[in-house]
């Protein structure tokens, strides 16, 4: 029997199975399914949900809002690809605002976006937003040197947080606001799934990783390295050099890789998935077609070099996490309001 991808039963039966699918797959090739689904699939993702994102205004009050979030994508993107060129730009800024030396690029401006599109989100008034973002940078001097503080700015939200916690919430929304079983049935799957990647089998690591993945993955393995050491979930203390032998050939190291293969892969899936429903496909045939040059010609970067694909993909990709947030915080609040509905008294006729 087919599943009806036009019904809202229909998309959770096939997220049920594109959970299931993924979470199979990551079992057997965690790291390859990982950086296949990132090369592939991400850049297809960051596109068409940007462009569908634009014409819902970013849900966010007001029509140029997504600008200040298109330059904390741009500030992130300096500083982590051209540290030098960050430098310059700082010292620039120093003369103008003494005392901004100090302030921490890396995580500060994460947290001024992810915070400033809940504003975005909430107040239309321009005066206030003014007055939040002069707030937010006064938090973020206060917070910066917190180590909890840096890592979840600057590692989890944009990973993790973002693929996994922030997909779950869309599942969970979907399924609250049309009191589906089935959608429930798929957020229950999805944290099944988690579990499963990371508790199932917990001793193998009979998996041989190839050169070419090792060196293509170094430079996530950040989210690894910090996954295990923030959950004590192996002694780091005295892995020294071969940290990255406790990354790639640990059993600890496989079935975090297992989690992080699943959320990714599932998270880009889940998008795609849906497509009969938020419409992300009805655009101009213009735009269409720079969508699909443009993801071919990613993909064209990242079989040519996978690091070099990262390096010209990154301002995409953080750039798409950015301006999710204002949806982020909207499925959140929309979440409370059916919870709401649901203890409040029916008023008497």
């Amino acid at each position: 029997m087919l599943i009806n991808l036009t019904t809202t039963r229909g998309i959770n039966f096939a997220n049920i199975i594109l959970m299931l699918v993924s979470c199979a797959i990551a079992f057997v090739l965690p790291f390859e399914l990982f950086l296949f689904s990132y090369a592939v699939l991400g850049p297809l993702h960051y596109l068409t949900e940007i462009s569908w994102l634009h014409k819902s205004n970013y849900y966010t009050k007001n029509k140029y809002d997504f600008l200040w979030l298109v330059v904390f994508g741009l500030l992130t993107t300096i500083s982590s690809i051209f540290p030098k060129i960050m430098e310059k730009i700082t010292k620039a800024v120093v003369t103008i605002l003494p005392g901004l030396e100090t302030w921490d690029i890396g995580s500060n401006v994460i947290f001024v976006g992810f915070m400033l599109s809940l504003i975005f989100v909430l107040i239309k008034t321009n005066y206030v937003r003014f007055l939040a973002v002069f707030l937010l940078v006064i938090i973020s001097f206060i917070f910066q040197d917190n180590n909890f503080y840096a890592l979840f700015f600057t590692v989890f939200l944009p990973t993790l947080i973002h693929v996994f916690i922030f997909t779950f919430i869309f599942l969970l929304y979907g399924a609250m606001k049309s009191n589906s079983a089935s959608g429930y049935a798929s957020a229950v799957v999805m944290i099944g799934c988690s579990i499963a990647c990371l508790f199932l089998f917990p001793g193998y690591t009979g998996h041989q990783i190839s050169d070419y993945v090792r060196e293509s993955y170094k430079d996530f393995s950040a989210v690894n390295f910090h996954i295990i050491n923030l959950f004590h979930l192996q002694d780091l203390s005295h892995a020294g050099a071969d940290i990255f032998g406790v990354i790639y050939n640990s059993s600890t190291g496989v079935v975090v890789m297992r989690f992080i293969a699943f959320a990714y892969t599932y998270h880009y899936l889940n998008w795609f998935s849906k497509t009969s429903v938020i419409k992300w496909h009805e655009v101009p045939k213009v735009r269409m077609a720079i969508v699909l040059i443009l993801w071919l010609s990613a993909i064209g970067f990242y079989a040519y070099n996978y690091n070099l694909g990262l390096k010209v993909l990154f301002l995409l990709s953080f750039m798409h996490v950015y301006l999710e947030f204002p949806l982020n915080f909207h499925s959140f609040i929309g979440m409370g309001r059916v919870a709401k509905g649901w203890f409040q008294k029916p008023k008497l006729a």
